[in-house]
């Protein structure tokens, strides 16, 4: 007999380096959850580049969330992140394409970016950011999975064969413990995630 997953009434999502929320992803989600799940909390913060504000961020905003039926989406760094806090919090997650060693992917953007969707807009990355990325990929140990508790069951990774940015085997390897969706041809963008939400969703029990 098939298990219903508790539907989640607090609904995180997390935009990825040089993203925001009005990346494709977290609008797509935004709009399935208004039209599907009208009663859940919604919340996609624009994450500051340091990833320790960004960390203490989504720590303290989501703190009066009930962890059983709280969930967080990620992807990319937002995906780090989405694991660390699920970690954190012993709550569910989606994680979308997400950087596993986001110290080293990202040791190469030292200095000043446009953000993807709104060009007149900056981030500024500096080296110390890399160090505190250091420190939270310590939070969460290669060999133990990123789900809540150390069960698997409750984190579902979303990835794409085809990423032309983070290495798939990499990925795949690191979540091998959790529920896995690969996605054939899928790019880092994961053009097609539209069609892949009733899935997602069912995951979360929405």
């Amino acid at each position: 007999m098939s298990h219903t997953p508790t539907p989640t009434t607090h609904l995180l999502y997390l935009h990825g380096f040089r993203s925001s929320p009005q990346s494709t992803k977290a609008q797509l989600t935004r709009r399935w959850v208004e039209q599907h799940a009208p009663g859940v909390t919604w919340w996609s913060p624009a994450l500051p580049p340091s990833p320790r504000e960004a960390c203490e961020l989504i720590l303290s905003g989501s703190l009066d969330w009930p962890t059983p039926t709280m969930a967080v989406m990620g992807s990319s760094l937002g995906g780090f992140y989405a694991s660390w806090l699920s970690r954190r919090r012993g709550c569910r997650a989606v994680v979308i394409n997400p950087s596993v060693q986001p110290a080293s992917s990202l040791a190469d953007y030292i200095g000043t970016h446009p953000v993807w969707h709104d060009p007149s807009q900056h981030i500024h990355f500096i080296p110390e950011f890399v160090d505190e990325l250091r420190t939270l990929q310590q939070e969460l140990p290669a060999d133990q999975p990123p789900g809540p508790m150390g069960q698997p069951a409750q984190l579902l990774a979303v990835l794409g064969t085809h990423d032309e940015v983070l290495p798939f085997d990499e990925m795949r390897q690191r979540y091998a413990a959790c529920q896995l969706r690969v996605v054939p041809g899928g790019d880092h963008a994961l053009s097609d995630f539209e069609t892949l939400l009733p899935e997602v969703m069912g995951f979360l029990g929405l």
